[in-house]
């Protein structure tokens, strides 16, 4: 079952990634009443949003696989490292309360780096997502 054209393979030409955009460069000429216009592609198929359906996929994986990275990281070195998790650091803690304590900066981290990236590529998107569907 098709469902319409392939996107471009990385190695092709036409390869945008997900942050470039795919509008055209204006023409040198005016355009002149025997141009037609070229059709509208069907929503589901624009560049533009599969763009940004693959820069949110990223940026969501990306996230999920920072914090709960790190946590499942902890559970298994608690689990199976008992012994490099009570080796002592300083006062009365040791490395495993030390990297329990780091779970929530990691956390933030993520959400942080989450917030800023979706600002710099997925928002503009749907910016121009939104703006050319205005225009229609």
């Amino acid at each position: 079952m098709s469902h319409g054209n392939p996107p471009p393979s990385p190695h092709h030409l036409d390869y945008l990634l997900p942050w470039q955009s795919s509008e055209q460069a204006p023409p040198d000429r005016p355009p002149s009443p025997t141009d037609a216009p070229a059709p509208a592609p069907a929503p589901g198929r624009h560049s533009d949003l599969r763009r940004l359906r693959t820069a949110y996929r990223l940026l969501r994986r990306i996230a999920t696989f920072t914090a709960l990275g790190y946590f499942v990281a902890f559970l298994l070195l608690s689990g199976f490292a008992k012994e490099l998790m009570d080796v002592p650091l300083f006062g009365g803690l040791n490395l495993g309360v030390a990297l329990g304590l780091l779970q929530l900066p990691v956390t933030v981290l993520a959400i942080v780096v989450y917030e800023r990236t979706a600002r710099r590529t997925v928002d503009p998107l749907a910016a121009r997502i939104r703006r050319a569907g205005a225009a229609r």
